[in-house]
């Protein structure tokens, strides 16, 4: 089983689009890339998206691979195939991690998002988001409003019984 992204954190982005990936977000991208051996700089997916998505989303190798067989089992052609071929495919980029830590988020990516000066690491279990912080905080509170009861212990929903 792929090893799991845990935590947030908010990292500097300067001018050039270069920001510092967490440390455990690291070693979760290191171990999740057949190809990545001490020396060697690990690979990840940066997945964009359409004019809806608020966010960037961190796919390990491993993990796009998966998206990838998922993707191939529709028919060849058929609109929800082209629909997660643009979306996953199209819409993403192959991003290096520099010996620092770091990764350039190109100019694009950061417009599209709104991203200024911070961008907020989001673990998400076997993928992460990258948000403008303000953008991440308003998501939160928009949970409220889709039936997520900030007052709950959220693992009462872990079972799915409750709605």
């Amino acid at each position: 089983m792929a090893r799991r992204f845990r935590g947030e954190s908010d990292h500097k982005v300067d001018s050039k689009g270069r920001v510092s990936i967490p440390a455990s977000f690291r070693r979760v991208i290191e171990s999740c890339d057949p190809d990545w051996t001490e020396g060697l700089p690990p690979r990840l997916i940066l997945v964009y998206g359409g004019a809806t998505r608020e966010f960037l989303e961190g796919f390990t190798i491993e993990a796009m691979d998966e998206v990838d067989d998922k993707i191939s089992k529709f028919p060849r052609g058929s609109a929800k195939r082209k629909a997660m071929e643009r979306l996953y495919s199209a819409q993403s980029v192959e991003i290096v991690v520099d010996d620092t830590g770091r990764i350039v988020l190109p100019a694009k990516l950061r417009e599209k998002i709104g991203l200024d000066g911070m961008a907020r690491f989001v673990a998400s279990g076997d993928t992460f988001e990258v948000w403008k912080p303000e953008a991440y905080d308003a998501s939160i509170d928009a949970l409220d409003e889709e039936g997520f009861d900030p007052d709950v212990d959220p693992s009462v929903y872990l079972d799915g019984d409750l709605d």
